[in-house]
């Protein structure tokens, strides 16, 4: 019987999924699973490089899988010598690098949890989530070592050429791994601010096999594949998505330490010949303003993107640029990927502004205030139905009449102004629309007679004049209504962001009310 990854058709993915099939892609089986021995060790007799890594200082870094199981084996006999036991935490504080993936395989082959921690997070960010997951060490580098609070710099260790020549002592054989399925594996803190902590999410081992749904289905990833995904892997995307699952199919990955450079990336797209790349809707927006996507050729097959709706200007530039429709890939943290569009499948139209539709074996609805499914082309909240209840993802949506899924914004991001409920994500986009905006993000702001106006907040290299700000509002009522348009235009060098590169519009409402 062939396995899932034979079949690439919506059809074939419809009429052949099962949860139980998921499974024959593994070693492991539901009583015992280890994550680094389904993403590493497997593949360590093979000659295939495991990871290339785009770096924005230095010449880029091959890493093969056959490296990286000797490296990680050396890591779990160095972490058992520390005393690192089953279940103690770790925290790792790396770009991608040979050091970064060492640890986080080996502490997994160790049986400890892996705590993979933003690079960008200052000491507050840093120590907040120290002093919640309490973790028995710490990886970092020389650069951030200093932030590191005086209580837990005893148990932090610098990873750098010196550790890696001290793990030549240590055997590079592979170990017995014996973790459970139901172990946990990681600790995932979801994307918020350095100064907010966001709630840990704890994966088991057998998460990896769940995650594969999202892979065969939201990245498309496939046998042969080579796939970039340039997020960072202390999000849940550049780990999980960008890094896990494709490893766990043997596939040679990208990935991109320093500051993201759209530039660097396109670059090594083309000179590494990825085929496949998942990506944060910023990204693509980025390449789309770097202005040198047209000086390569690239090899890409299959497209996607996640982390939130992706402007219409920007899904033009993909269409004329790569010859794809990108596609979506729709989920949270706590709930997983719940909507697709299938990258791969000859027979799934893509349209333009879907979040596509529910992953095989899902159900997932649009529901108004008072819990009863909203018709198409009605704005609900967006609910998946698990564990035998609804449970809400707190964003809004409509659906079409051929059942495609549209995003309508958080729920907190509605502006309801005179009574007309206008949506954020909406008016962004037509903003979007004007060539001289960069980037742009939606609020509401107190209005005494409205109740609220919309405000927005546009990055340009042009100056934010009267005749400027006039062009914005016109452009946006042309579009959308003449009532839902910016009344309020603030110009900035740039918009805050969450580590994941969303925009970050509570921070846009709290520097504004």
């Amino acid at each position: 019987m062939a396995k899932l990854t034979a079949f690439t058709s919506y059809a074939d993915a419809q009429s052949n999924f099962s949860a139980e099939k998921l499974w024959e892609l593994f070693d492991g089986d539901r009583e015992h699973l280890n994550i680094a021995h389904e993403c590493v060790d497997r593949y360590a007799s093979s000659e295939q490089t495991a990871v290339i890594v785009l770096r924005t200082d230095a010449p880029d870094e091959r890493i093969s899988y056959d490296q990286l199981a000797k490296r990680s084996s050396q890591m779990a006999h160095f972490l058992k010598e520390k005393n690192i036991k089953p279940g103690d935490r770790v925290a790792i504080m790396l770009e991608p690098s040979l050091a970064f993936y060492t640890c986080l395989f080996g502490i997994m082959k160790a049986g400890a949890i892996a705590v993979p921690l933003f690079t960008l997070f200052g000491p507050d960010g840093l120590n907040l989530r120290i002093a919640d997951c309490l973790p028995s060490l710490l990886f970092t580098n020389a650069e951030k070592i200093n932030i590191v609070s005086a209580e837990y710099q005893p148990r932090t260790v610098l990873a750098d050429d010196q550790l890696m020549a001290l793990l030549d002592e240590y055997p590079d054989g592979r170990i017995d791994v014996s973790t459970k399925a139901t172990d946990y594996a990681m600790y995932q803190y979801t994307s918020g601010t350095t100064r907010e902590l966001p709630e840990a999410v704890k994966h088991t081992h057998r998460s990896i096999v769940t995650l594969m749904v999202a892979a065969l289905y939201g990245t498309g990833l496939r046998p042969g594949d080579r796939f970039m995904c340039p997020s960072s892997p202390a999000w849940g995307h550049g780990l999980w998505h960008g890094t896990l699952a494709p490893m766990a199919m043997g596939l040679t990955i990208g990935s991109f330490a320093g500051k993201f450079n759209a530039e660097l990336l396109l670059k090594g797209l083309a000179t590494h010949r990825f085929t496949n790349i998942s990506a944060a809707a910023t990204h693509y927006r980025m390449m789309k303003n770097s202005g040198c996507a047209h000086q390569h050729q690239y090899a890409l097959a299959k497209m996607s993107f996640t982390g939130e709706p992706i402007d219409s200007a920007t899904e033009e530039f993909i269409e004329q640029t790569f010859g794809l429709r990108v596609c979506s890939m729709y989920g949270t943290t706590e709930i997983g990927v719940i909507l697709v569009s299938y990258p791969g499948a000859e027979d799934f139209v893509v349209k333009h502004g879907a979040l596509g539709k529910p992953i095989p074996g899902a159900k997932v609805e649009v529901h108004d205030a008072r819990g009863a499914p909203c018709p198409p082309n009605v704005t609900g909240e967006i609910k998946v139905w698990r564990k035998g209840q609804w449970i809400a993802t707190k964003d809004l949506g409509h659906t079409d009449a051929d059942g495609y899924f549209y995003h309508g914004g958080r729920a907190d991001d509605v502006i309801i102004s005179a009574g007309w409920t206008m949506s954020a994500v909406e008016i962004e986009d037509a903003v979007l629309k004007h060539p001289d905006v960069q980037e742009a993000a939606a609020i509401g702001v107190p209005d005494s007679l409205r109740g609220q106006a919309v405000q927005a907040f546009v990055v340009s290299q042009r100056s934010g004049d009267a005749t400027f700000i006039q062009e914005i509002q016109d452009l946006v009522r042309t579009r959308l209504s003449q009532h839902e348009y910016p009344r309020h235009i603030v110009f900035v060098n740039e918009l805050p962001k969450t580590p994941a590169g969303k925009i970050h519009r509570k921070k846009l409402r709290e520097a504004s009310f």
